[in-house]
């Protein structure tokens, strides 16, 4: 993976930006992870487009090899499940898992709407990617405020 340059952040963005990293070099079967915020604004993402060369057959890893479009996956996914806890009465949505014959999709709430997503192969063990989302959330929740979602996204702007 090619890590996004983190000079000029605050530590708090240099720190969530490790963590991201982290989560997908140190865990077996993640392709890509993603951070957005409650409006469905990428802050955080693994970019797979970068590793697209050293997968098999030159296929991108993330969906389509974009970011981006795990991004909008994770963000169209936690809009569905929150709809659907609010007609059901279930209360506030935790984890949504999809799993498909080529791969899974993990969402995972952090704090006030910002969601962590995951994509991962289809033999992936499930409880193990969900244990280091939570894990990521643990860590990431608590420093997540408007400031600093404002300054990733920023830096997620420019890199673009």
């Amino acid at each position: 993976m090619t890590a996004p340059s983190t000079f000029g952040l605050s530590n708090e963005a240099r720190n969530l930006h490790w963590l991201l990293s982290n989560l997908v070099e140190e865990v077996p079967g993640v392709h890509s992870v993603t951070v957005v915020s409650s409006d469905g604004l990428m802050l955080l993402s693994s970019d797979p487009g970068h590793r697209a060369a050293a997968h098999q057959g030159g296929r991108p890893e993330g969906p389509k090899g974009s970011s981006a479009d795990l991004a909008t996956i994770v963000s169209g996914i936690g809009s569905l499940t929150v709809g659907a806890a609010k007609l059901m009465d279930g209360g506030g949505v935790k984890q949504t898992m999809v799993a498909m014959d080529e791969g899974s999709v993990f969402v995972m709430s952090i704090s006030d709407g910002s969601l962590l997503g995951v994509h991962a192969t289809p033999d992936c063990d499930m409880s193990v990617i969900a244990y280091h989302m939570a894990l990521f959330v643990g860590r990431a929740g608590h420093v997540l405020t408007p400031e600093l979602r404002s300054e990733l996204r920023k830096s997620m702007e420019s890199a673009q």
